[in-house]
């Protein structure tokens, strides 16, 4: 057959027997001089085997790819070299330039202008339910059989280096997917040059061509130990052949190939190995996509075409995880979010968004992602939603419902290689990873909305479910008084718990800001003779109270700009924090700051809105170091006090014992709990230094036992297994206490935290917990010593 005819048998064909036996027929399978080493390199394997772990996050090198490919052909098509000043300088300015989106946010168009937008980009599903082909077509700028050793099929060139609107910059040509293409690694690629170029290589006589080629790995030829993956060029040269278009467009369902593509390239990914995304492209993947690119630069359109699927349309646009979340953010998220700010870490600026979901409401949109931390609008790193339960945090009651998104874009080079292990899809330890989540963990712990966001959600689950603590109080005093060994576990003696912060007066109020302020005031003036106190060796936090609206320093139209100064020279560590009418400022001191300085601090807020802008002016004074208590993160950390009395006056009290509610299967709190037959205890942090205890009372294994034990009242197996359950509970947080450094080093590898290991510590007990309390309970000392008995033969 033609080059044609063999580069559409391809496209059709679905699974790799089916490529193999193709290029077989045509002779090319078996002749390897036929095939040539990817990106000219023998050893290509160490580079190409050693990127992305997951199929996922490899297919979104693919769709950037497509998206930058639009991108340079917009500018190039305009006569503009794309590393010329004529060029765009951002991909925010290149959508303002190119498609006239208002800066740069897909979210500032309409859905339908976004479909329209989405023609020029498409991911395609075929083949097989449980080994899917994906294809990625764009429109962009092509390439010609003679540049495609030199761009798609090259390693480490740097032909996007330079050009500052693209979003992959890593000279890796997509090879990630490679991997994940079933057995043999095939990929296909089919490409033309966009004719509408402008500046074109005078001396390539290929630009009319359309080229096709076929990527496969081979296995190590003898004397080599790794693998080497090779493109299809017989003779040296990319096959190729003339034709205006080619039908590798999707039509309606099921049709994969009924329109015509004139230029731009095909990729074709053979029986990708995407494990447990492979239902319809239009649900788990699309929303996982979502995650991996939040803020993608052009919106791509999803089509799904295996067979067997039924729906009114089985299409759709992707645009990111920021536009979903935009849409849907009033059914979704809790009123007054998202909120953003700014952070600082070893001198690197980022932006950070915080996403408060409502109850249940975040499953669609993330799973065990906690914090993703982006550049250019692609995902490079997560932090799971372990994060949140940490104890420098204490967010564990809505640690289900929040996601943060950290945008890492301005990051210089060294502090990208820093952060981000060369597989772009994990964070690195180190001092500026340390850092940055010491800046999350203040950021959340510290505001207002999440504070008040876990307080009602606690209320809500424990409200009329709380017994009489004092029943547990007397049980465990009496224990303690019979076991020194249990009293280690209390050593500030037993407490009944306080199970709600004590609120002073009324609830507060709605708040409706305004779009300027008319005042930015300290809640509480420093002045030079009264200066506030600050230990050298940790930061401050100071409180103004304003009526701008939360938004007021983060929106994308005449936002506020908030400047901060000690002795003159402006501060970058700092972080402003606002919500309903309260900025809270934390801020480092200086490093070369000395025990008993006063400095002057001034504070500045501009729109243009103010002739003048506000002004502020306090004073700290460095006292000594503070010294660490080890025994918990800032356990006894004293909130700010604020202005607004008879709305927030607060007392906690400090809980020894915690609060335990029962969970019967028609309780509320079975389902947001996610309890099951065999859950035992779920635990969470009051975010007061005090614990909540969740029991499960209908656990199957204490059912079991009270039917068949009838010879004890079930009132006292109750008790038995609840009593067990919180001291099981109570001795596991006692010991991650003792352990707070290791603790801290577990959660930051994302091995788990204490909340999910006494869940899972207590699941595996209850089968045997009340069986050993009642038998090891009556055993004797006859019985041991019959026991150790040796037999007599």
């Amino acid at each position: 057959m033609n080059n044609k005819d063999l580069a559409l048998s391809l496209v059709h064909a679905d699974t790799e027997n089916e490529i193999i036996n193709i290029l077989k027929k045509e002779g090319y399978w078996d002749k390897s001089d036929d095939w040539q080493l990817y990106g000219g390199k023998e050893n290509n394997f160490a580079t190409i085997g050693n990127q992305k772990s997951r199929a996922e996050d490899a297919l979104v090198e693919k769709i950037v790819n497509s998206v930058d490919a639009v991108l340079m052909a917009e500018c190039l098509k305009r006569g503009f070299k794309t590393d010329s000043k004529e060029a765009p300088t951002s991909i925010a300015d290149a959508l303002e330039k190119f498609y006239n989106i208002h800066n740069g946010k897909l979210s500032n168009i309409t859905p339908n202008e976004r479909t329209k937008l989405a023609e020029n980009i498409a991911l395609v599903s075929t083949g097989s339910k449980s080994n899917p082909c994906y294809s990625i077509i764009d429109k962009g700028e092509g390439q010609s059989p003679n540049r495609l050793p030199d761009t798609i099929l090259s390693i480490d060139k740097n032909n996007k280096l330079r050009t500052p609107f693209v979003q992959g910059k890593f000279n890796m040509g997509g090879t990630a997917v490679l991997r994940f293409c079933g057995r043999e690694n095939l990929q296909l690629i089919i490409s033309k040059r966009n004719p509408k170029i402008k500046i074109q290589d005078a001396s390539d006589d290929s630009i009319n061509y359309w080229g096709v080629t076929i990527v496969r790995r081979e296995n190590p030829p003898q004397g080599v130990r790794s693998s080497i993956y090779k493109y299809l060029a017989p003779n040296n040269k990319i096959l190729r052949f003339e034709s205006d278009s080619l039908k590798l467009m999707p039509g309606n369902y099921p049709n994969a190939y009924q329109n015509e593509l004139s230029y731009g390239t095909f990729i074709k990914l053979y029986e990708y190995q995407m494990t447990g995304l492979k239902t319809n492209i239009l649900f788990d993947l699309n929303y996982k996509l979502s995650l991996l690119m939040p803020s993608i630069a052009l919106p791509v359109r999803l089509y799904e075409r295996r067979k067997g699927y039924k729906g009114h349309t089985l299409e759709t646009t992707l645009s990111g995880l920021s536009v979903r979340l935009d849409e849907d953010k009033k059914e979704n998220l809790e009123s007054g979010f998202p909120v953003s700010g700014p952070i600082t870490a070893l001198g690197q600026k980022m932006r950070a968004s915080i996403f408060a979901f409502k109850r249940g409401r975040s499953t669609n949109y993330t799973r065990d992602e906690g914090i993703i931390f982006v550049i250019n609008g692609q995902t490079h790193g997560t932090l799971s939603k372990s994060f949140f339960t940490r104890n420098a945090v204490r967010h564990s009651y809505i640690a289900d419902s929040l996601l943060v998104v950290v945008d890492c874009s301005e990051l210089d080079g060294r502090a990208r290689e820093d952060l981000f292990l060369n597989s772009r899809d994990r964070l690195a330890s180190g001092e500026l990873r340390s850092q940055i989540e010491r800046e999350l963990e203040i950021l959340l712990r510290e505001h207002k909305g999440l504070n008040q966001l876990r307080e009602r959600r606690r209320r809500e689950d424990i409200e009329d479910k709380l017994e009489d603590s004092k029943p547990l109080a007397d049980v465990i005093q009496d224990i303690l008084k019979k076991s020194p060994t249990l009293s280690k576990l209390f050593i500030k003696g037993v407490r009944l718990p306080n199970p709600f912060n004590i609120v002073n007066g009324k609830r507060e109020e709605q708040y409706e800001g305004k779009k300027f302020p008319t005042f930015f005031t300290l809640i509480k003036e420093y002045p030079e003779i009264a200066p506030k106190d600050c230990p050298k060796n940790v930061r401050f936090r100071v409180q103004y109270k304003t009526d701008a609206v939360n938004d007021y320093f983060d929106r994308d139209n005449d936002p506020g700009k908030f400047s901060l100064y000690v002795n003159g020279t402006e501060v970058e560590n700092k972080q402003i924090n606002p919500w309903n009418g309260y900025i809270n400022l934390n801020v480092l001191l200086p490093d070369n700051v000395t025990v008993g300085d006063v400095l002057c601090f001034e504070s500045k807020v501009e729109d243009v809105s103010l002739i003048e802008p506000f002004v502020s002016r306090f004073y700290i004074r460095v006292t000594d170091a503070e010294k660490k208590n080890n025994s918990s993160n800032e356990k006894n950390r004293k909130n700010p006090s604020t202005d607004n009395k008879g709305n927030e006056g607060e007392n906690t009290s400090h809980l020894d014992l915690p609060n335990v509610i029962e969970v019967f299967k028609n309780d509320k709190n079975w389902v947001s709990k996610e309890f099951e037959n065999e859950t035992a205890l779920h635990v969470f942090e009051d975010g007061q230094g005090g614990y909540d205890f969740f029991i499960n009372m209908n656990n199957i294994h204490l059912l079991s036992e009270q039917k068949s034990n009838g010879s004890i009242d079930s009132k006292l197996l109750n008790a038995r297994y609840k009593y067990g359950m919180v001291l099981i509970g109570i001795a596991l947080l006692k010991e991650n206490n003792d352990n707070t450094e290791k603790s801290i080093e577990d959660s930051k590898n994302q091995v788990g935290n204490i909340f999910t290991h006494i869940k899972f510590t207590t699941k595996v007990l209850s089968p045997i917990l009340l069986p050993m309390i009642g038998s090891l309970g009556s055993l004797k000392l006859d019985d041991v010593e019959i026991a150790l008995e040796p037999e007599v033969n």
